[in-house]
């Protein structure tokens, strides 16, 4: 998704309302779909990349309380809800059905952007949280070493290091789980996915690993062996 998010969608059926607050909009700089009832909304939100909608409540074929269900079916976006009315039973009842804010007709051009440009912010600071996490979930970091599991690429201090796909296997399990001891066994089921029979061979890919990642294999400052339990990941302050 891009940086900005700009991309309004208008949908109602009344045709001047729809072309004035389109008209605004685009003034301010912002993208407008179009769509005359819930139906057509649906087919626009899922054909084009959409980061607000501006949804009237009462519309044939499909009014906006069921639209805004079912877009809340696949999609995050905010959803402001414009009615003629103006009980609080229908405030209640729209916000419940997956809207974030309501504005009652008649409104001011200048009230409506207000509330689409409040709503927006807020999405626009959501998505960098969850965009930032999803990164910080795939990459993990230990002082300057850095295992990366959507470019399955290991680095120390910003150098790329080369490991074999069983190097790679070790070090992420270790590097997830900062602090902990596995044994021996518990690494070889963990990553060869079968019961540990011969489980030399570990202590040879955590030399082989060392040897990659420590600036000085002797006195490791990452993979660290507990004596008689097995090894670990050092937490680094």
């Amino acid at each position: 998704m891009s940086g900005t998010y700009n991309h309004v969608l208008i949908v109602e059926d009344d045709k001047e309302i729809r072309e004035g607050i389109k008209i605004y909009l685009k003034s301010q700089g912002y993208q407008v779909y179009q769509a005359a009832d819930g139906v057509e909304g649906l087919e626009v939100i899922n054909r084009e990349e959409i980061h607000l909608a501006i949804v009237d409540i009462m519309m044939p074929r499909m009014d906006g309380i069921t639209m805004t269900a079912k877009l809340r079916e696949k999609y995050d976006f905010p959803v402001i809800f414009l009615s003629a009315k103006s009980e609080e039973v229908d405030k209640i009842l729209g916000l419940n059905m997956g809207a974030d804010d309501y504005v009652t007709k008649p409104f001011t051009p200048m009230e409506l952007l207000a509330r689409v440009n409040s709503q927006l912010r807020r999405y626009s600071r959501f998505m960098e949280r969850l965009g930032a996490k999803e990164q910080q979930e795939h990459v993990y970091t230990v002082g300057g070493l850095e295992l990366n599991e959507d470019t399955v690429e290991v680095t120390v201090d910003g150098e790329l290091v080369k490991m074999t796909p069983i190097e790679y296997k070790i070090l992420l399990l270790l590097m997830k789980n900062p602090g902990r001891v596995f044994s021996a066994d518990e690494i070889y089921e963990r990553v060869w996915n079968e019961r540990a029979i011969n489980t030399d061979t570990i202590m040879v890919h955590v030399r082989n690993i060392r040897e990659k990642i420590e600036i000085n294999p002797r006195e490791p400052k990452y993979l660290k062996v507990v004596w008689g339990v097995g090894y670990k990941i050092e937490k680094q302050a």
